[in-house]
Order: C-alpha cells, then structure tokens, then sequence
C-alpha cells in the first residue's frame, strides 16, 4: 500500500495548551510560560529556565498514524561535563502513555559557573516521529522537552488535525522550583505536576522556574493575570539555595506575593506548600553551589547555621513562617490552605529514595510525590477536590 504523504498543519494557539504566550521566531513559535513584559523584569536564569516548556503540549484530535514534528531546540550545560541526556518528546493517544522520543540537531548553551560566562553553539531543526497509530479518532498530546528550549516548527500528519477544548476540566495554575519544573523526572509528562493533573483530572499550566522560585512580584502578578479555577504555589527552596533574602524580608514578601495573587483570584482555592525535605538546607542556610568533585553534578550548602539566629534562612525557618503566615491570613481567607512538603517527601522517602543530586528527586519520587499531592489536594475534603 502507497503510504499517504503527510500534510502541513499551521500550529497555532487553540493547538498548544499550557503556555503563556507564542513568540513568533525565525523558525516558527517559542513557547513561554511568562509573558513578554514579565520576562523584561527577569534575570539570564529565569529567562532560560520559563523558555523550558515544562507542562507545554500539542493537544489535537486527528486519525493520523503517522505525526511529525519539526523544532529547533536548545540543550543547556555546563563547561567541561558531558551534556545531559537528550529531552524527550512524551506521546499520549487518548490519556495513555504511546511513545517517547527524542530530537537531534540544535543548539547548545553552556555556562561556566566559574565565569558566569555562556557560549552558544548554532545546529539545525530537528524532526520527532511518531507512528504506527491506531488509524481512528483519537486525542493525541505531545509533551514537549521539559529540559531543552523548544520552539515549534512544524507538524505533519497523514491525516486531518483538528483542535479540541479541554471540555470543561478545571485549570490548575501551580508555581514552583526546578522539583515543579521536573528536574530528574523521568519524562515531561512524569513530572510531579503533570501526574498529579493527570490523577486530579484538571488542565495543567506549569510556572515551576529551575532556580527560580524567588517570590518575584512579577511572578505574582503573573499569577494573578493568568485564568484559573486551581492554585498553587510551593515556595522556599529557591530563597534559601539562592541567599536572596533575610527572615525580615521573607514575611512581607509572602504576604505580597499571596496578595498579589488575591487581587485576581480573590476567592480561588489556593494551596500553599512548602518545601519538601532536603537534607543540606534543613538546617544550613544557602547559598547552595554545585559540586563536581565525584565527577557528577552535585550540589551543597556553604551557609553557616550559626547565622541563622541573626536572620539567615534555613527549610525549617522557611516552613514555620510559611505555617504562620498561611495561619494568620486563612481566618479571613477560607480557600488559603497550607501543605507542609515533607508530607510529599519526607525522612523516610529519603530513606528509600534519596535525592541523587543531593536537592532534586528522581522519577520514582517524582511518582510518589505526584500521588500524594493528588490524594491531599483533589481528594475528598482537600482544597481542589470537587464540590
């Protein structure tokens, strides 16, 4: 049998769910997950890490068996280590896991920590394929690289595409870490985030910012400005890892930040979770800084905690304000709720499952930290459950 040539089908907006905003790039489209006048206000971390389109998926109906996708990508690394293995592409045909599959060519960004410096090296677009589909309707997802800067070419399929409307599910709207962002998960769509949305049944936008969880009111307002009927936001990591502020600054900024949030959702279900355990941070403030000495990329704390009766922060210091405050504003505020995240990953998880970077969790955590948010927050009587 001839096989049927494929057709080109324009991406556009109502085929991409879980971005910001499409820039439009030489190649095609970048997606975002901060609006372009947030990104003015964010640093060269920031910026590289919401380019990383954690959560981002083509979502369409179509009977094709064969699906192509064209995208220049760009892998982040750092000088003098062996690149991280290559971004998948995750397909799911109506809900179910179909296939994996990675891209080749593109360019690649490496940072020197020792200079601050970067150097980016052109290639070209690459092309993912997927086939031997089952030949009827179905919803097809594609989950883009949550480790590579991606920016959408083309698609081609051997059979019409059609968008689809996320019928009516509700939108959850969660903030994080580089842990949200999916750092170490096994695959985009086994990132904590993407199965506790799978499990809770909801539409997922995904703003876990590697490095970057800094409370930044633009962020906030981010937030704010963004439709949801869900929100989240797990906080603490980033501001200790980075040092980038003292225990009298912490409580303002919580307050503003969740004010902020409040102005657009005054009365959205709004769960605040902190930080899950993390042995180097518990007790020793930041900042962290990388480790390459067993000739892997590991991670420490160069804090001192004798500082911290002085202000310097710590996970502990960080989860009893956020207790606090969570606390003092839920007896006026009946849909803030607080999740301690050593309930997600906790002494005995690191135990079983240790972080193998020393700050990130790996795909089995991943899993068991996505099934307990799922059964605390879209349970019976949790804060996202149905009412």
């Amino acid at each position: 049998m001839t096989p049927v040539p494929l057709s080109t089908t324009p991406i556009t907006a109502d085929l991409v769910r879980g971005a910001l905003e499409l820039e439009p790039t030489e190649h095609g489209l970048a997606p975002h997950r901060l609006p372009a006048w947030a990104r003015a206000q964010a640093d060269g971390q920031l910026a590289m890490a919401e380019a990383q389109p954690a959560g981002v998926r083509l979502v369409f109906r179509t009977a094709a068996t064969v699906v192509e996708l064209d995208t220049l990508r760009t892998r982040v690394g750092y000088r003098g280590l062996p690149l991280r293995p290559d971004g998948l592409y995750e397909l799911l045909v109506d809900g179910e896991p179909a296939g994996q599959s990675a891209t080749t060519g593109g360019r690649v960004h490496r940072l020197d920590p020792a200079t601050g410096t970067a150097e980016v090296t052109p290639g070209p677009v690459g092309t993912v394929r997927f086939d031997g589909l089952p030949g009827r309707a179905k919803a097809v997802e594609i989950w883009l690289p949550h480790t590579e800067i991606t920016e959408l070419a083309a698609l081609r399929t051997d059979a019409p595409v059609e968008a689809v409307s996320p019928a009516g599910r509700r939108v959850w709207l969660h903030h994080g870490s580089s842990i949200s962002h999916g750092s170490n998960a096994a695959s985009p769509a086994t990132t904590w985030p993407a199965l506790a949305s799978s499990a809770g049944g909801v539409e997922l936008v995904n703003l876990g910012f590697g490095g970057s969880a800094m409370i930044d009111p633009f962020t906030a307002r981010t937030l704010r400005d963004t439709p949801a009927d869900l929100i989240s936001v797990k906080l603490g990591i980033n501001v200790v890892n980075g040092d980038v502020m003292r225990l009298r600054a912490l409580g303002p900024a919580v307050h503003g930040f969740l004010d902020t949030i409040r102005e657009g959702h005054p009365a959205t279900p709004l769960l605040v979770v902190s930080p899950i355990l993390c042995p180097i941070h518990e007790h020793t403030p930041g900042p962290g800084a990388v480790d390459f000495s067993s000739g892997t990329l590991r991670f420490t704390a160069t804090g001192d905690p004798a500082e911290v009766p002085a202000g310097r922060l710590t996970l502990t210091v960080i989860r009893e304000q956020l207790a606090r405050i969570v606390a003092q504003r839920s007896a006026a505020d009946p849909n803030l709720h607080y999740l301690d995240g050593r309930e997600l990953y906790g002494e005995a998880d690191h135990e079983e499952l240790p972080l193998p970077d020393r700050l990130h969790p790996d795909g089995p955590a991943h899993r068991r930290i996505a099934e307990r948010f799922a059964a605390h927050a879209f349970g019976e009587g949790g804060p996202f459950g149905e009412s």
